[in-house]
């Protein structure tokens, strides 16, 4: 009781800026109510603040953020899945394969840390903030890492929601085309929802239902990042350092959560209620690492992250037409 109890200023500092950057993300949700939580709590972060809301802001950018992920999965329904069949799924295997080649030769050559290079990698190829808060606590990463990756998918989904629509006209794209595209080149839902209704309707719903099913993707990448992680952790031990310790146990909640969400009735809205209060607690944990950032040297090592994110998406917006064009011959 006493443990949570020391808890409970940190979660709550959290959960208060958490309120402010959740409505105006409602408001503007081309910038969301993630990266305007991360933003707040870096401002707050200037000001000194009593020892005893530390524990809950770590306890929140960590645990809280892991609980979150297991509600994300009350969003997704298996059926669409199997709906837009192995056409998504093929297409997944390219685009990931490219955007994590590309995120580990280019994060080597910008000489870039790992975590900061495998956490925009993941972003890029699956689905941007939700990708990032579930792949940072299986690799370790601290509040800063996340923070810059966070930083650096949100500039490139603003601007894909305001370019794609217009190079899908361009280059005279199909609705089919350019939903498959979008779900599978955007990151945040959000940006996704966005270019592809600003596009056409039919493309909006197919663009949506491509990206959800990209969202699964979070399950498969962090088995491997922890397998990964785990390996390098025992060869650093000396052995002593087990799989389990690392095994990202909150990703079996959000495949229990999707089954549960697909297979069985739940009451009316129940599962939008869940997915909100989900997301709701993300904006929390990035409000929570915000508030151990250092904005001023988060901005001093801001251009090589950026960068790494400008060549990840462009290879996978490239990646993504080249498929659809040679594969499909959409």
């Amino acid at each position: 009781m006493n443990t949570i109890i020391n808890k409970l200023p940190g979660i709550g500092l959290a959960a208060v800026i958490a309120v402010p950057a959740w409505l105006l993300g409602k408001e503007f949700p081309i910038i969301g109510s993630p990266v305007l939580g991360i933003l707040f709590g870096m401002l707050l972060a200037f000001l000194k603040r009593p020892e005893q809301f530390n524990e809950g802001i770590r306890y929140t950018s960590k645990k809280l953020l892991q609980y979150s992920i297991i509600l994300l999965g009350f969003n997704m329904n298996l059926y669409n899945v199997f709906k837009v069949g192995k056409l998504t799924l093929v297409l997944m295997i390219f685009t990931l394969t490219s955007v994590f080649l590309t995120a580990y030769l280019a994060g080597k050559a910008l000489k870039l840390d790992g975590n900061t290079k495998t956490l925009i990698g993941v972003g890029s190829a699956i689905c941007g903030g939700s990708a990032i808060a579930a792949a940072a606590p299986v690799i370790n990463a601290n509040d800063e890492e996340v923070a810059r990756s966070i930083s650096t998918i949100f500039l490139f989904n603003v601007i894909a929601a305001f370019l794609f629509p217009f190079l899908g006209h361009v280059f005279g794209m199909s609705d089919q085309s350019f939903g498959i595209w979008a779900g599978t080149a955007v990151n945040d839902t959000s940006s996704v929802v966005a270019a592809g209704y600003s596009f056409s309707n039919a493309a909006g719903d197919l663009a949506v239902i491509v990206k959800l099913t990209r969202t699964l993707m979070i399950v498969p990448i962090t088995l491997v990042l922890a397998f990964y992680t785990s390996k390098r952790l025992m060869e650093d031990q000396k052995g002593s350092y087990s799989f389990v310790k690392i095994f990202p146990w909150f990703v079996l909640g959000f495949v229990i959560a999707s089954v549960i969400n697909t297979f069985y009735s739940l009451p009316t809205g129940m599962s939008e209620v869940l997915v909100e209060i989900g997301k709701f607690v993300i904006v929390m944990a990035m409000a929570a690492i915000g508030l151990n950032t250092n904005l001023i040297k988060l901005i001093k090592s801001g251009t090589k992250p950026i960068l790494l994110g400008l060549i990840c998406w462009f290879v996978l917006s490239v990646t993504s037409l080249v498929v659809q064009k040679i594969l499909f011959n959409i």
